[in-house]
Parts: structure tokens; C-alpha cells; sequence
């Protein structure tokens, strides 16, 4: 996930409400101000005009003050060029992430296992005794019973809703009489999972990975995740990997544990495709070997994680600012988007934001992601509809009034959480879906990991006498009008003419 800088955005002359709130605070209280906030990155923000903004400020820490904020637009105050900035992502220079992830990359593809040490130590302080390891040959890690009923919750959710489609895989026609074709499907040989643990261990991406490459008949499953400080394996990560029957775990992360997947070394096994969310150096990594003589796929371009939340007059205020809170604690370059009608509570809600940020652990990324997010102000839900489809968020919530209704009219998000009872958090866990989904816009061309993602398809065919006897000659007249005579030959000499 690539972190973001900041320019000045111009502010609205009208004054806005600010609600400041302290860790052990009983409620919040609201003062005017004019608004005084930073824009994102992208030198189109600079345009968009600010309306208001949420201020949280814990009490742990006088000398420290940690400010909880998120402004306010109104959509119908912007002009066209304001309202596509708005759905601009933060923006990182790729180029010089690029230029940290190549030599890593090009190291890896050359001295393998060193490389993987040597990178391993620096980046996290840890120096690997074995680079590599077989999940068969590791003991069974010991779980409190209710972390592990969790986990085996979790996992037959996503089990049940992976196979159910497997159903939908395989395809036999008869376009015509004698002509059968067929799609069928095949398990992606060897695949690599990365199951980051940078500023989060995230045990749930293993099960998320690993379960539907299990369905699919994946042979060799390579997890790549970073080794705690004395070099062995979370343990919920590792019970994952045994209950779902991954091959190998690779002991690394980053961009180092990318490249040895995309390009094998001594001990880890090369593999053919490569899944998982990570940061900026992480995604650096999977596209640049896409593009490379490694010969590796990747499930999706990722950025950094990100919620845009519908709700309407009757989403509670503290429900709303949870789901916020929930995505923009995941890092400091995560975005987070509010979009309500007029007759919502707002002030309610950036003060809910302000009393819970202030509270939360990771309140110091949470604020740095609630400084390039936002709120809209649209005139109904069908605008806030229109507005979801052009952001193309990686989590849709939808807090309205029945909720079912504007499933047709939502065409872009990556996961879409219907009606008051489904907080995005479900879904990053244990609901069943997947959470590895495309960020940044991307939902626009991509879909998230599902069982397909772990599959590849071949075409067959199969002709009857009679069958290319009723087909034959209109694929000689077609081969004729390309000029492609071999073609044209490959059926009439099958035919007896000329």
C-alpha cells in the first residue's frame, strides 16, 4: 500500500463543525471553525472545496495530540473537473518504488536463498536459518479453543461458498448437430500466496488464499509470509496452512518473497501465479514480474485498502463511523468515503468518528488515513448510487433503508455489504466471500479471488462425419476469404472436395 503526501485544498467560506473528543471523554462537543485541511496528492484535489471536518484528540498523550479528520463536499457545489477529482485515489510515485523493488528483484532471480536471507535480516531484523519449509514436516501449533473454533468457523464459511462454485465451472454444448464443444477446467499447477504481516499479521488473507486453491487442486501451494522475530511462523497462519494443505511456507516477505516465488530458488518452488494483497512494495513486486521473462501471473493490480459506505437517514451515526474505522486503521495510506443524503446527521457521525478514533490502538494510522478521506453530500440515494459506480470502491457498504433494492443499479465494487446487520468486517473474515479484491478503481475491470482465480480453462471440440459435413464448407468459404489455404485444405481434403 503506497502512502500518501498532501496538498493544500482552498476552503468554502462557510464555517464547519468540528467535534473534538479525548479517549475517556463521556461525549463530544462541537465548535465552529473554518475548515483548515490538507488535500491528497493528486494536484486535481487542489480544486475540490472543503466543508468540513471531524477533529479526535486522545487524552493518553498530552504532549502528542493525534487529530481524527475528515472532510466534507458537497456534490452539487462542484463543477465536473472538481467532482472527477474527487474520485482520484491518493497518488504514490511508482517510479521510484520501482526503482527499490528491481534490485530486489533481479537479486533474488540471481542468488536465490542468499538473496532471501540477506533481504529477510535487513528488512526485518531476522536471520533465517532455513529459508523454506514443508508444512508436513512442522508440529501442529497450539490455539486457545476459542481462537481456533473462530478459524474453523471462518474456514467452512469460505469453504462452503468456494465450492458451491465449482458447480458453475465446466461447459458441454452441441451448437450443432455432430459439433460438440466443451470448457473444462484445470487447477493452476503451482501457485504462491502472500499473506502479509507488516504493520498487521493478517492470519485471515491464509484462509482466503489457501482454502479456495485447495477446492481448485492446486498441487503445490507456497504461503510466503513474514517470520516473527525468532524466525518461526504465526501460529494461526501456520494452522491455516495445515488445515487447508499448503505445501511449503517461505519464511519471507516483501518484495524478496514475490521474487522467489515468481522465480523459484533452491528451495522454493517456482510457481505459476502469484495472490495476495501487500503494500506498495509488494504490488511493485507481482507487476513487475507480470511483465517479466519469469512467466508468472498475478490475481490483481492492488492498492492501499478502502471503504465507501452508503447510508442514508436511518444508519445509526456509531455504525457508520465504525465501518469507516475499520478500513482506515488497516494503514495510513488507506481511503476511506462516506456518501449521505442531506437529511443525514452528519455532524453526528464526524463527531461517532472523532470519540471512536480517538480510542482505537492504531488511532496514529487511522489518522493519517482519515486525512485524505472524505464525505459527500449527494442529493439521493440514486446520485450516491452513481457516485459509488464512478469511485469503484474495493468494499461497498450499503446502511440504507432496504438495501436489496439497489443491488441492480451498483455495477463497480469489489465486495458489496446490503442493509444495516453487515459490517465489512464480516466479510474480511468469516462470512464467506472473499476479502482479496481489486482497490484503486480497479473494480471496474477486475472481480475479486474467487475459486475461477485458481483455475485455468481449455476449449474442446469434438466432430462427428456428419457434423463437419454440415459445418465444413462455411469454414472453407472463411479460410478462403483470409486466404488461408492450409486451413481451408485441413477440411476439404476431410470432405472429399475441392
Amino acid at each position: 500500500m503506497n502512502s500518501c503526501g498532501s496538498l493544500a485544498a482552498s476552503a468554502s467560506s462557510s464555517h464547519l463543525a468540528v467535534a473534538r473528543a479525548s479517549r475517556h471523554a463521556a461525549g463530544t462537543s462541537r465548535v465552529s471553525s473554518a475548515c483548515r485541511l490538507r488535500a491528497p496528492s493528486s494536484r486535481a484535489r487542489d480544486v475540490v472545496r472543503c466543508r468540513s471536518q471531524a477533529v479526535a484528540e486522545p487524552a493518553t498523550d498530552p504532549d502528542q495530540i493525534q487529530k481524527m479528520s475528515m472532510r466534507t463536499y458537497v456534490l452539487a457545489e462542484l463543477g465536473a473537473e472538481e467532482q472527477k477529482a474527487l474520485l482520484a485515489r491518493p497518488r504514490k510515485d511508482f517510479t521510484s518504488i520501482l526503482g527499490t523493488v528491481q534490485p530486489i528483484v533481479d537479486a533474488v532471480s540471481a542468488r536465490g536463498d542468499s538473496a532471501v536471507r540477506e533481504y529477510t535480516a535487513k528488512f526485518d531484523g531476522v536471520e533465517l536459518e532455513s529459508v523454506v519449509v514443508l508444512v508436513a514436516d512442522l508440529p501442529e501449533p497450539v490455539l486457545d479453543p476459542d481462537v481456533k473454533e473462530a478459524f474453523d468457523l471462518a474456514y467452512a464459511n469460505i469453504e462452503t461458498f468456494h465450492l458451491a462454485q465449482k458447480d458453475l465451472a465446466d461447459v458441454d454444448v452441441e451448437t450443432m448437430p455432430g459439433v460438440r464443444c466443451r470448457r473444462v477446467s484445470r487447477p493452476i499447477g503451482a501457485v504462491g500466496l502472500y499473506v502479509p504481516g507488516g504493520t498487521a499479521v493478517l492470519p485471515s488473507t491464509s484462509l482466503m488464499l489457501s482454502v479456495p486453491a485447495r477446492i481448485a487442486g492446486c498441487k503445490t501451494v507456497v504461503l510466503a509470509t513474514p517470520p516473527r522475530s525468532d524466525g518461526s511462523i504465526v501460529p494461526e497462519v501456520l494452522y491455516v496452512a495445515k488445515k487447508a494443505g499448503v505445501t511449503h511456507i517461505l519464511k519471507a516477505g516483501g518484495a524478496q518473497a514475490v521474487a522467489a516465488m515468481g522465480h523459484g530458488t533452491e528451495t522454493c518452488p517456482k510457481v505459476d501465479k502469484i495472490f495476495g494483497p501487500g503494500n506498495q512494495f509488494v504490488t511493485a513486486a507481482k507487476m513487475t514480474l507480470q511483465n517479466s521473462e519469469a512467466m508468472v501471473a498475478i490475481d490483481m493490480p492492488a492498492g492501499p485498502s478502502e471503504v465507501l459506505v452508503i447510508a442514508d437517514a436511518g444508519a445509526p451515526p456509531a455504525h457508520v463511523a465504525a465501518d469507516l474505522l475499520s478500513q482506515a486503521e488497516h494503514g495510513p495510506d488507506s481511503q476511506v468515503v462516506l456518501v449521505v443524503t442531506p437529511d443525514v446527521d452528519l455532524d453526528a457521525i464526524v463527531a461517532a468518528i472523532a470519540t471512536q478514533a480517538a480510542a482505537l490502538p492504531r488511532a496514529e494510522i487511522t489518522a493519517q488515513a482519515l486525512g485524505h478521506s472524505y464525505a459527500v453530500v449527494v442529493k439521493d440515494i440514486a446520485e450516491a448510487c452513481t457516485f459509488s459506480n464512478g469511485y469503484a470502491p474495493e468494499h461497498l457498504i450499503v446502511n440504507v433503508e432496504n438495501a436489496e433494492a439497489l443491488l441492480p443499479e451498483l455495477d463497480n465494487a469489489g465486495s458489496i455489504f446490503l442493509g444495516r446487520w453487515t459490517p465489512e468486517s464480516v466479510g474480511d473474515y468469516a462470512s464467506g466471500t472473499n476479502h482479496v479484491l481489486p482497490t484503486y478503481g480497479y473494480s471496474r475491470m477486475y472481480s475479486g479471488v474467487c475459486l475461477d482465480s485458481f483455475l485455468k480453462y481449455m476449449t474442446v471440440q469434438e466432430l462427428t462425419k456428419e457434423g463437419l459435413q454440415a459445418l465444413g464448407p462455411a469454414v472453407a468459404r472463411m479460410a478462403a476469404v483470409e486466404g488461408l489455404e492450409a486451413h481451408r485444405r485441413a477440411v476439404t481434403l476431410r470432405l472429399g472436395i475441392e
